[in-house]
């Protein structure tokens, strides 16, 4: 009888090990392609700008792997030209935006090698950035 109650015991035991193995606590990919970076990155700046709107001279690269710190995360570059509290211009603006798990996970100012050599593409969301009160 004690045999028969050791191994279910041990049955039990693999069957909830089997359970806390649940797909719910497996760590994220960290190198999912962000798909929704336009509009993150937009998100982002209008809460981190002095002041967001009338920004010009926007620009933006895709989305592209890179060698960042020990491992690979995708990374985005983004150039503006915004105004600051005082509405004047502070001068062309370059970022390096780092995603994890396909959202974005940092802004930081870009190096000329994070971002010299960047292709580049409009951004007209960014320059169309409004406080909700001006928007109407």
């Amino acid at each position: 009888m004690r045999r028969i109650h050791a191994i279910a015991t041990c049955l039990l035991g693999l069957a909830l090990a089997a359970c806390s193995s649940d797909k719910k606590d497996a760590e994220p990919d960290p190198n999912l392609v962000p798909t929704n970076y336009r509009q993150e990155i937009v998100d982002t700046l209008l809460k981190t700008l002095d002041d967001p709107t009338n920004i010009r001279e926007a620009v933006i690269s895709e989305p592209e792997l890179r060698v960042a710190g020990q491992s690979q995360r995708y990374t985005v570059c983004v150039r503006y030209n915004p105004r600051d509290l005082s509405k004047r211009y502070i001068g062309p603006q370059v970022r390096v935006v780092y995603f994890f798990a396909g959202h974005l996970n940092q802004i930081v100012e870009a190096t000329p090698a994070q971002c010299g050599a960047a292709a580049y593409k409009p951004f007209p969301e960014l320059e169309k950035l409004c406080f909700a009160s001006k928007c109407a």
